[in-house]
């Protein structure tokens, strides 16, 4: 696996971006892949948010972690 470079307050975002669109609360619209992006994207933030790693930090060379 890749080193980190999410600091703490960016993994704190994912996480909570990622339950709350996983949960109820999250935005519903008639059109179904509207739903099905919504949860992919709190999907991956989700799991992001764990690992501690992004690959879009990791392509433009940012690396937060000691923030």
């Amino acid at each position: 696996m890749a080193n980190q470079n999410l600091g703490k307050l960016d993994r704190i975002f994912r996480f909570v971006l990622g339950i709350v669109w996983l949960s109820p609360l999250a935005p519903q619209f008639e059109n179904s892949a509207y739903n099905t992006i919504i949860f992919v994207v709190a999907l991956i933030a989700l799991i992001e948010s764990f690992w501690g790693w992004c690959w879009l930090h990791t392509a433009f060379h940012i690396d937060n972690k000691n923030q």
